[in-house]
């Protein structure tokens, strides 16, 4: 398929939805699925993310600054680095290959785009890279920022009621969002529903570094703050819980990155047998 040929993002993301809308509202530059709505208050956390001041400092103040440190700048990676570790990990090319696979990614609780924008350098233009958010502020932003010509849309759903169909993406990406979830395992779940066999799942989160003396302690961190501060292993066996496989670790101070593979589906009968002769 060439460049020419394929159909604007926001047809393509219509043909990936378990219920289409019979109207699209793309009259945001994002499509919105969920409309005006009356949920909980969000928690401290959730709230920062939702305002209108921090789509404007994120990419360029929060998220640097935040995230290295957390990483453990200066001797952790760089949002370069990492951008670049995550296409690695995902199976897709580096801005500068010469060749880049068509591949279906979704980036989950994607903010403003910057992560889906680093994901987008690494697919072909046949490719397509989804970023969903609940946030209506960070989604402006995000659709904003990105050139009409990129194989860039953006969603606004439910991250842990993800609106897709089952297998649709080649690779799943959630930076520095899943600790914010009040429902992580289940958006854990969603993500290894849409991914096809074969695809990889990558996440970004927090790092306890040193085990809370109880359960309550835990949970009244994540009651205070929003946030949910997860140890070492507990990310690595979700995903092996899950029947995702090559899992691979890397530990910063404050965060971590685990991948995992959705295996492919075995061979059918007549496979096998060819196979085996």
């Amino acid at each position: 398929m060439n460049a020419t040929s394929v159909l604007p993002p926001a047809e393509r993301i219509a043909g990936l939805l378990q219920d289409p809308p019979d109207e699209p509202d793309m009259s945001a530059g994002y499509l919105d699925l969920l409309g005006p709505s009356a949920e909980p208050p969000p928690s401290p956390a959730q709230s920062v993310m939702q305002s209108t001041f921090l789509p404007r400092i994120y990419e360029k103040v929060w998220r640097p600054v935040g995230f290295n440190l957390a990483k453990g700048w200066p001797l952790g990676p760089d949002t370069a680095t990492e951008q670049a570790t995550a296409r690695d990990w995902l199976g897709l090319a580096q801005p500068d290959d010469a060749t880049k696979p068509p591949a279906n990614v979704l980036d989950v609780a994607c903010g403003p785009g910057n992560v889906t924008r680093a994901l987008a350098a690494g697919v072909s233009p046949a490719g397509l890279v989804v970023g969903l958010d609940a946030s209506e502020t960070m989604l402006t932003r995000a659709a904003a920022d990105t050139p009409a010509t990129a194989p860039i849309g953006y969603v606004r759903g439910n991250a842990v009621d993800l609106p897709f169909r089952d297998a649709t993406f080649d690779a799943v990406c959630c930076f520095g969002a899943l600790y914010l979830f009040d429902d992580p395992w289940t958006a854990v779940d969603g993500m290894t529903r849409v991914l096809k066999p074969g695809g990889h799942l990558i996440i970004l989160t927090s790092r306890r570094p040193l085990p809370l003396p109880t359960d309550l302690g835990r949970e009244l961190v994540r009651r205070a703050t929003g946030c949910t501060v997860f140890g070492d292993q507990e990310i690595t066996s979700a995903l092996a819980d899950r029947g995702l496989t090559h899992i691979k670790h890397r530990r910063y101070p404050l965060m971590q990155l685990v991948l995992g593979v959705r295996p492919p589906k075995p061979p059918g009968r007549a496979a096998r047998h060819l196979l085996t002769r």
